[in-house]
């Protein structure tokens, strides 16, 4: 498990990242991250700026109408995150 401060570092490092599939399809950005306070695993991935791609998938939403991104679906970090499509819809 990771470190309070690990999830920190990695949180700002991943904000402002474009998500994509495996298959190269965008989804838009990392607007914010959701994680559960206790343990301070990553829950979720907030989507900014969202593809149209994106609106036609139905994905949770957060309470500000965000689409979310679960964080486990994440296969790869690097200067994109990518998703692994199949686990999100």
């Amino acid at each position: 498990m990771l470190m309070a401060e690990e999830e920190k570092k990695l949180s700002r490092q991943i904000i402002g990242k474009t998500v994509v599939s495996k298959t190269g399809k965008r989804f838009g950005e990392v607007g914010d991250v959701i994680f559960e306070t206790t343990s301070g695993e990553l829950i979720h991935l907030v989507l900014r700026n969202p593809t149209p791609y994106t609106d036609k998938l139905d994905l949770e939403k957060s309470k500000d109408g965000e689409p979310l991104i679960p964080f486990s679906a994440v296969i790869a970090m690097g200067d994109f995150l990518v998703v692994a499509e199949e686990e999100i819809i």
